[in-house]
């Protein structure tokens, strides 16, 4: 049995919400095992055969009533993802943010570079399937506004979700 995460896309905003409890349930009801979910974000850690994500996006609908988009990685593709140290050892600090957004399909280096707006945010790497970004604080006391231009350029045709690093590394650990 392989460690699997799944990074929901678009829970607990407005009208979508997903107690970790229900989730839990939807997962154990499709047959994975030892299913714990990691924040209130939509972060879904299960063990089981290779997922497919239709199969999984399918039963969360039926269960939720509402479509709930869904990237997988398996819990070793994210610890090589912290283990390739994308922000060169760099940390989180009250006015810079570390955050991933994931692809489902491998459209990242679609992204042209360099992409950052000064003072904002700086895209710092990129893999097949994952845009690292460094957000600073903005004036107004908000991180990183301008990373709507990468989510811009994914659109809403192609899968994607963000997370900040640090739930990389708890879902990783």
């Amino acid at each position: 049995m392989t460690r699997h995460v799944a990074l929901l896309r678009g829970v607990n905003l407005g009208k979508r919400q997903v107690k970790s409890a229900e989730l839990i349930a939807a997962f154990e009801a499709m047959g994975f095992a030892n299913v714990k979910t990691l924040l209130a974000s939509g972060n879904v850690l299960f063990d089981g055969e290779a997922p497919e994500r239709d199969r999984i996006e399918a039963a969360l609908e039926r269960h939720f009533g509402f479509e709930i988009g869904t990237v997988m990685r398996s819990q070793a593709e994210m610890r090589a993802l912290v283990a390739r140290d994308p922000f060169k050892g760099r940390l989180e600090d009250a006015d810079t943010k570390l955050y991933v957004t994931f692809l489902a399909e491998p459209d990242a280096r679609t992204l042209p570079m360099p992409c950052g707006i000064a003072g904002d945010f700086d895209v710092v790497d990129l893999t097949e399937r994952e845009v690292f970004m460094l957000a600073f604080r903005l004036p107004n006391g908000r991180f990183g506004l301008g990373m709507d231009q990468v989510s811009k350029h994914f659109g809403s045709k192609r899968l994607w979700t963000s997370r900040n690093f640090n739930t990389v590394l708890k879902a990783a650990a």
